[in-house]
């Protein structure tokens, strides 16, 4: 490598920055993991996030021009918006599996760094602007996550979704990979901006069609979108908690932000031939995921569908094809984040004799045993009800404005109704918390760091509505980038 070549690769400095840390941490952990190196490397990492997230902000190219590797690796302000999402729920994620790692994951200083490396993949996937660049970004992220999916090696139910989870992840991959070859095949190129020139030119072929099924077919996949969902729940319900929040948020948001830029870039000038492909997985994911909820007895279950239904809704401001629809699936991915997060910090305080439960009856007498926890659980689930003026509100309010804006009124009257379906499920774990007795409550007390981040992410996701701009102005200059041609 020549020192003119370095300058041309400053964009991709923080996935650079990660994979030297990554790599250093392993070797760390290697040598020193007889004294227990696993907290050592959780704190290791949440700092090589907050680096790389500084990284983010000073070396990605705000204008929206940086490239790198010969254009297969794009930044600008969308990339930008998206990663400090990523590298927030990841750095959130490790930093609760410390305490849960100790108590019932031995010296796995492993984890960390595999949940290190999955994130350099959902960085590299949402900076792809290349079909090639694409499929390397999901693998990478993907075969850290069947790993860390059955990190506890002496759970079967932790065994069992690591293995659901490959064997159905490996479906997608082909699914995705199939129709990336369709796509070149008929376009000629596996780049970006030439799928672009190529499908502005005209009618697109039939073949180049198909292709771009399976392509959303195997994208759907990552989110968990209908009809691709049927391994959330039992990964969900099998994986460590840690794990669970992990896969909740960050991969999520990786990958609605590139089903954001493959179908508004790329495939821009064929919206016509995507958006009903798009809507119907919409309205499959949020009715699924108002219904198949109600019958639910386990929290990370109940998540599960949960998130299943929210990326339904995301999905609208996808299916809406204009700025507005983009800025809205970055604002809802943002409170989406919170609110998740926030939850999931609930469900790792929720101990029984120092035992570790997540049946929604556990949370039975919570305000009289926990107040604060059950407020911060009242304001999450308001929040994902869609209960003004929490932030959960203001996320399908943006993406349902979106909707009516590119005439899609039928696709937002489903998703308001399928909101208020979803609010039973919701509601009933408030109920639980502030109206039904318990024969034995939660053990006392909670860990500092479980404190801090239940309030912080409840503060954020009840206020929001005081000081929204912030994340509303700079999704909608993100957003705008999509369409500059």
């Amino acid at each position: 490598m020549t020192v003119t070549a370095l300058p041309a690769m400053l964009p991709a400095l923080p996935e650079m920055f990660l994979a030297v840390a990554g790599m250093g941490l392993l070797v760390y952990g290697v040598f020193t993991h007889r004294g227990g190196a696993q907290p050592l490397t959780s704190w290791g990492t949440v700092v090589a996030f907050v680096v790389a997230a500084v990284l983010v902000v000073t070396h990605s190219g705000a204008d929206g021009q940086a490239t790198a590797f010969y254009g297969q690796f794009a930044t600008g302000l969308l990339p930008q918006f998206a990663k400090l999402l990523i590298l927030l729920g990841a750095a959130l994620a490790v930093w609760m599996s410390i305490g849960y790692m100790r108590a019932y994951g031995g010296d796995r200083f492993e984890f960390p760094i595999l949940v290190l490396f999955a994130t350099i993949g959902m960085l590299m996937m949402v900076s792809a602007n290349d079909l090639i660049a694409l499929y390397m970004g999901i693998e990478l992220q993907s075969l850290a996550l069947y790993v860390i999916a059955s990190i506890r090696r002496d759970s079967l139910k932790s065994t069992e979704a690591g293995l659901k989870y490959f064997v159905l992840g490996a479906v997608s991959s082909g699914m995705l990979l199939y129709g990336c070859s369709l796509i070149y095949g008929f376009a000629g190129s596996t780049q970006f901006q030439a799928l672009a020139e190529v499908l502005g030119k005209g009618e697109p072929a039939l073949g180049l069609i198909v292709g771009m099924v399976f392509l959303i077919a195997g994208l759907a996949f990552k989110i968990s979108a209908v009809p691709f969902h049927m391994w959330t729940p039992d990964v969900y319900e099998g994986a460590p908690t840690p794990v669970t929040a992990l896969f909740a948020v960050a991969p999520k948001v990786a990958a609605v932000c590139l089903i954001l830029r493959t179908m508004m870039g790329p495939f821009g000038g064929v919206t016509d031939q995507w958006q009903q492909v798009i809507t119907l997985i919409a309205v499959a994911s949020m009715v699924l995921g108002a219904i198949a909820a109600i019958q639910q007895t386990n929290l990370k279950r109940l998540m599960a569908y949960s998130s299943i239904g929210h990326m339904g809704y995301a999905l609208v401001g996808v299916a809406a094809g204009n700025a507005a629809g983009a800025k809205g699936v970055l604002i809802y991915m943002a409170i989406y984040l919170f609110m998740n997060i926030g939850t999931f910090a609930v469900i790792l305080s929720m101990r029984k004799e120092g035992r570790y439960v997540e049946n929604i009856s556990d949370l039975a007498g919570l305000n009289k045993s926990h107040p604060m926890m059950a407020l911060a659980m009242l304001i999450f689930m308001f929040s994902m009800a869609g209960i003004p003026p929490l932030a959960g509100f203001f996320s399908k309010w943006y993406v349902f404005l979106a909707a009516i804006d590119a005439g899609l009124y039928g696709l937002a009257v489903i998703g308001v109704l399928a909101s208020v379906v979803g609010a039973f499920y919701y509601i009933r774990i408030i109920k639980v918390m502030y109206f039904d007795d318990s024969d034995q409550a939660l053990d006392s007390g909670m860990s500092a760091d479980m404190r801090v981040i239940m309030g912080a992410t409840a503060v954020v996701t009840l206020l929001f509505f005081i000081i929204p701009a912030p994340v509303v102005d700079l999704a909608g200059l993100a957003a705008e980038t999509l369409f500059i041609k």
